[in-house]
């Protein structure tokens, strides 16, 4: 009866977890979820924009109406926006009005215009205000929204980059299935003997930037200069360091090797090679766990992403998303706001977030509550994402770029990573791109 209702729970949440993704563009954001709701009598009446939809929509609608159901005197509206870059062009039409919401959600790399915008109220008075405890909630995960030691907002959805590779394919190539490669080397070796035995190519990522800034931080590279932005406004690229040409001579003596393959710059384009076992590695979200899993003819593992030759890793930095209270409400909504934020960081909530989408729950406590340690017991491929998180190395470069501008730099990695695999030299490619992103930057 244990093992039924254990892979009851799991069938559930793979269900429901299709949709799961992070701040990295994984989100599947159709237009199904309207939010709405009409007001409550007695209770202060406040508005939440969020970016969720699908399934991780009506998950956090049925969270939200969990708050509503159980407080006496708050009652919150959630209303979605759009993908995350819909959400945060409607915030800066009406963010300076009274039109603009109690809470948004904004994605991780919204951070730095949300912190300079001039209508948000950091999330730091409140904790200081209420003396609220913020031991319980993950540090790996806060330091990203920390800027200079103050807590700007409260993270809410989180992922970081995993390897997923093909166990089956690794025991007919002759490799350890139990032991993954976890340095460039091995990596190469690894492809080498895949692209040998299975006629199949070794390794693939999407051309997505933000896998490229996991990769430097990991080596414990800084982006930007400034600590990557967070010790003043940064002026110059980093990315042609040491670290980051390695990243980019690896890619290319894998992809003349032809034991790697540019499948494209979506999100899914790595994937349907992969359930077709056309390729034994690559590297995806977190959150995406769920969806490798059920379209996988062969047992999935999971893997720390790989590092340079002789370099400790250092870690990953969160993707995702967190949740923001606006100045431009009365303090009673403010407040209201407070109690919602606090009801989102609970242990039980976060582990049925967790369970119902793939994110990571912010309060580790959660990791024991039942729903989402069935889920961990029987699929451990789960814990690698965990485990790597909690053994990631807190600095500036594993906090993250902090810069308006990084979303235009993960497109010139994009190009500079495309214009790589057409034969372009590695340090050119990539001495070019920092050109960019520094002109960007000014």
């Amino acid at each position: 009866m244990k093992k039924f209702w254990g892979s009851l729970v799991l069938m559930l949440f793979l269900i429901v977890t299709l949709a799961a993704c992070s701040g990295d563009g994984a989100d599947s954001l159709d237009d199904n979820n309207d939010g709405g709701g009409e007001e409550a009598e007695g209770k202060t009446n406040i508005s939440f924009w969020h970016a969720m939809s699908g399934s991780n929509g009506d998950e956090l609608e049925a969270i939200v109406d969990k708050f509503n159901d159980q407080s006496d005197s708050v009652h919150v509206e959630a209303i979605y926006q759009g993908s995350y870059d819909d959400s945060l062009t409607k915030l800066r039409a009406v963010g300076g009005s009274d039109e603009a919401p109690a809470i948004v959600q904004v994605f991780e790399i919204g951070t730095k215009y949300m912190s300079e915008s001039g209508f948000i109220t950091p999330m730091q008075e409140f904790i200081d205000d209420e003396d609220f405890d913020t031991s319980n909630l993950e540090e790996n995960i806060l330091s990203y929204y920390e800027i200079d030691g103050d807590l700007y907002s409260m993270p809410f959805n989180t992922s970081n980059a995993v390897m997923f590779y093909n166990k089956d394919m690794f025991e007919r190539a002759g490799l350890n299935p139990e032991d993954p490669p976890s340095s460039y080397s091995e990596m190469i070796d690894a492809a080498q003997k895949i692209k040998d035995e299975e006629d199949a190519y070794g390794f693939t990522m999407a051309t997505i930037g933000w896998f490229f800034e996991q990769l430097m931080a990991n080596q414990g590279a800084l982006y930007l200069d400034k600590d990557n932005g967070r010790d003043g406004d940064a002026t110059e690229a980093l990315v042609n360091s040491e670290e980051g040409v390695k990243i980019f001579e690896w890619l290319k003596e894998m992809n003349d090797a032809e034991t790697f393959r540019n499948y494209g710059s979506d999100w899914e384009d790595p994937r349907g090679p992969f359930f077709a076992e056309q390729v034994g590695m690559y590297l995806d979200s977190t959150a995406n766990v769920a969806e490798v899993i059920k379209n996988s003819d062969f047992e999935v593992g999971t893997a720390y992403l790989p590092v340079a030759d002789e370099v400790d890793p250092q870690g990953v930095i969160v993707g995702g998303a967190s949740l923001w209270i606006t100045n431009q409400v009365d303090d009673e909504d403010q407040d209201a706001a407070w109690e919602f934020v606090k009801f989102m960081t609970d242990e039980d909530i976060q582990a049925e977030w967790a369970a119902a989408t793939g994110y990571f729950p912010i309060t580790p406590s959660a990791y024991d509550v039942d729903v989402l340690k069935d889920v961990y017991e029987e699929y451990p491929q789960y814990t690698t994402a965990v485990d790597q998180l909690e053994d990631t190395t807190v600095d500036p470069a594993t906090q993250g770029a902090l810069t308006e501008v990084l979303p235009e730099a993960r497109k010139i990695i994009e190009t500079a990573l495309g214009e790589l695999y057409e034969g372009k030299d590695p340090q050119e490619a990539i001495d070019d791109a920092a050109e960019k992103i520094t002109e960007a930057l000014d």
